[in-house]
């Protein structure tokens, strides 16, 4: 307290952020601590499976959630064994794929299924092949509940998350939908002076490197102390933008070139991101999209939102930089 007092000019209020945001923020948290466990869950589904049922992995590793997808989820609860898998008819596999929700290439699907489920393959015996799958049955009813859980507070998230005003500007940049939009908005909060300049947001998400020097000696390193939330959706961020902007994907092939591997070179774009994020949220301003397409000759870095912008609208990429 005494410190306080005597040096209270190098202290800063608490940001004081607006009701709205504070709701955002525990369902986007929530969400992703659900998609976590989620993942956790199916990481033990796979690594159980492993030890009597790889044919179950081979078959789904294609799917696009793979053994968190609900086909899976649907098969691996009615057939949790090989012996079970096998005795699996066509005609059963394509109703439990229409009751999993697939709508196309059923017949196709089911021939697959049925050729992998079929085919000789290592197995375990009897009787512990079937205690793995009273084990493998229990761990997919859990990761069904953690998929549904997932998929509500997701929806209730991007819902909620469209009332903010910043919702637009945020959605306005490459690669951000509404629901990693929603966690970065939860994580930086919509008070401006929590983040007086770029770099206190940059160093906040653990984009922005750490520099140490002693004598002649330089080092740059990863900033290891961050906000593990926001840097999670900075990642999110940054591998989506690859397709969604060809400068984002021009600016990460030259970051590789130079040598950086695939983290260092996302967390770069992430950088340059959140210098462009912090200009439009002081000022109010979304970008455009009008620059998202390469244009001829060489290719400059890509650089924070500085120039001279519109009163509206401010563009991704700046012209002449």
């Amino acid at each position: 307290m005494a410190y306080a007092r005597t040096n209270a000019d190098v202290h800063r209020l608490l940001a004081s952020d607006s009701e709205l945001v504070q709701s955002i923020a525990v369902l986007a948290r929530g969400g992703q601590d659900a998609v976590w466990n989620r993942q956790q869950i199916a990481n033990q589904v796979r690594s159980l499976l492993r030890e009597y049922f790889p044919a179950a992995i081979e078959a789904f590793k294609d799917s696009r959630s793979g053994l968190a997808s609900a086909e899976a989820r649907t098969i691996l609860a009615a057939a949790p064994t090989p012996a079970l898998a096998a005795k699996l008819t066509k005609a059963r596999l394509r109703r439990l794929l229409i009751a999993a929700g697939r709508q196309r290439n059923i017949d196709a699907r089911v021939d697959q299924l049925h050729t992998a489920f079929a085919g000789e393959q290592m197995r375990q015996l009897p009787r512990v092949e079937a205690a793995f799958g009273e084990q493998a049955r229990a761990l997919v009813l859990q990761l069904d509940a953690a998929c549904r859980a997932a998929e509500h507070l997701a929806a209730a998230t991007e819902e909620i998350f469209t009332e903010h005003p910043d919702a637009a500007i945020l959605t306005s940049f490459p690669g951000v939908g509404t629901l990693t939009g929603a966690r970065i908005l939860a994580e930086i909060g919509d008070d401006r002076s929590r983040f007086a300049e770029a770099r206190n947001l940059r160093a906040y998400a653990g984009s922005a490197p750490v520099t140490r020097a002693s004598g002649k000696s330089i080092v740059v390193m990863q900033r290891r102390i961050k906000n593990q939330r926001l840097a999670a959706a900075g990642y999110v961020w940054a591998f989506a933008a690859l397709t969604a902007s060809p400068l984002a994907r021009s600016h990460y092939d030259r970051r590789r070139a130079a040598g950086d591997g695939h983290p260092a070179a996302l967390r770069n774009l992430f950088n340059r991101f959140l210098g462009q994020l912090h200009h439009c949220l002081a000022t109010g301003q979304i970008t455009t999209h009008t620059r998202h397409s390469l244009p001829r000759g060489p290719q400059p870095l890509l650089k924070d939102v500085t120039s001279a912008v519109t009163p509206e609208v401010a563009p991704l990429w700046p012209s002449g930089v």
